[in-house]
C-alpha cells in the first residue's frame, strides 16, 4: 500500500532507557518543520507511565510493566492512524517504543521490520548491565525475553526471524564482549556496515527491500535509531560508536523502501537534541528523513 499523507505521533518515552533527553526529540524534529515539510497531520501525544529507577528482580528490566502497558496505548495510537489510510511516523524516545508500532501491526496480519540501527539490541536482561529495554528490543520483538514484555497479547513473536533486515548495525564486537545473543545465529537477514560498504547503499537497500517485500508479508515497518549514523554527523546519541551511514546512505535507503509501496510507517528513536547546541542535526535529520519518505 502506497501512503498519500502522513500522521505523526508523539511516543516520548524512555522507560527502556533514561532521562537523558532523547524524550525531547518529538520537539525538536517538530521545531526543526518535520510536520510542514511533510504535510503532516498530528495525532498527539501519547504518554508514557511514571519512570521507576528500580531494575525488576524477576525480569531484570527497567520498568517492564510500563513498556507493557505503554506499548499497547502506542499500538491503539498506531492502529487508528493506519485504519484512517495514513502512514504513521512516531517520533520517540527510545528505541522500546518500537514494540507498541509493532504490536499495532501484530494484530492485523504479518509485516516485516526493516531495522535500521547501529546496534544489534538483542540483548537478554542478564547480559544487559543497566536492565535497559533499548538494548533488547530486536530480541524482544523477535519473541526473546520476559513475557510481560516479548508476548504482549499473546501474540509473540511481533515480527517473525525470516521477516526482518537488520541493516546498518556496526556493534558485533562490543555484542560479543558484553556477552549479548548473537543475532547472526538466526534467521534474521543482517546487512551490516561492513555489507553495506562491500555492496554499495543502493545495492544493499535493494536487496533489503526486497526481502520486506515477499507475497507472504502485508508490508513492513521501518525502525530508525539516529545512532546508525555516521558519529561524525550524528553525535547526539547517548551510547556513542565510530562509523555509520552517511545523511545521504540513510536517504537512499529510506527511498528504496518507500518507492517500493511497501513501508507502512516508521519510528524515529535516541537522537538527543540537548546535544544538539544549535539545533543544526535537528534541522539535518528532518531534511534527510524528508528525503527519504518522499522519493
Amino acid at each position: 500500500m502506497v501512503y498519500s499523507r502522513f500522521t505523526i505521533i508523539e511516543a516520548p518515552s524512555v522507560l527502556g532507557l533514561f532521562a537523558s533527553g532523547v524524550e525531547t526529540l518529538p520537539d525538536a524534529m517538530l521545531g526543526a518543520g518535520l510536520a510542514e515539510r511533510l504535510n503532516a497531520q498530528r495525532a498527539g501525544v501519547v504518554q508514557p507511565p511514571p519512570y521507576d529507577e528500580r531494575r525488576d528482580t524477576e525480569t531484570l528490566l527497567l520498568n517492564p510493566l510500563g513498556i507493557r502497558d505503554y506499548s499497547i496505548a502506542l499500538a491503539n495510537s498506531v492502529g487508528s492512524v493506519l485504519d484512517a489510510g495514513a502512514f504513521p511516523i512516531v517520533l520517540g524516545g527510545d528505541c522500546s517504543i518500537m514494540l507498541g508500532c509493532l504490536l499495532a501491526l501484530r494484530r492485523s496480519g504479518r509485516y516485516g521490520l526493516l531495522f535500521l540501527d547501529g546496534h544489534a539490541d538483542f540483548y537478554q536482561p542478564e547480559a544487559e548491565p543497566n536492565g535497559e529495554a533499548a538494548s533488547m528490543e530486536l530480541a524482544l520483538a523477535t519473541g526473546r525475553g520476559p513475557a510481560v514484555v516479548a508476548d504482549l497479547e499473546g501474540k509473540r513473536p511481533l515480527v517473525r526471524d525470516e521477516d526482518v533486515v537488520a541493516f546498518g548495525r556496526r556493534d558485533a564486537g562490543e555484542a560479543a564482549e558484553h556477552g549479548s545473543q548473537r543475532i547472526e545465529d538466526t534467521a534474521i537477514d543482517v546487512i551490516d556496515l561492513a555489507a553495506v560498504r562491500a555492496r554499495g547503499v543502493n545495492d544493499a537497500a535493494v536487496r533489503a527491500v526486497a526481502h520486506l517485500s515477499r507475497p507472504e508479508l502485508s508490508g513492513a515497518w521501518v525502525h530508525l535509531d539516529a545512532d546508525v549514523l555516521d558519529d561524525a554527523i550524528m553525535p547526539a546519541v547517548d551510547y556513542r560508536m565510530p562509523d555509520g551511514l552517511s545523511w545521504d546512505e540513510l536517504a537512499v535507503t529510506l527511498q528504496a523502501m518507500a518507492a517500493s509501496g511497501k513501508a507502512v510507517g516508521i519510528d524515529v528513536t535516541i537522537f538527543n537534541p540537548k546535544l544538539d547546541n544549535d539545533g543544526s542535526i535537528a534541522r539535518m535529520f528532518v531534511d534527510t528523513l524528508v528525503r527519504g519518505l518522499c522519493p
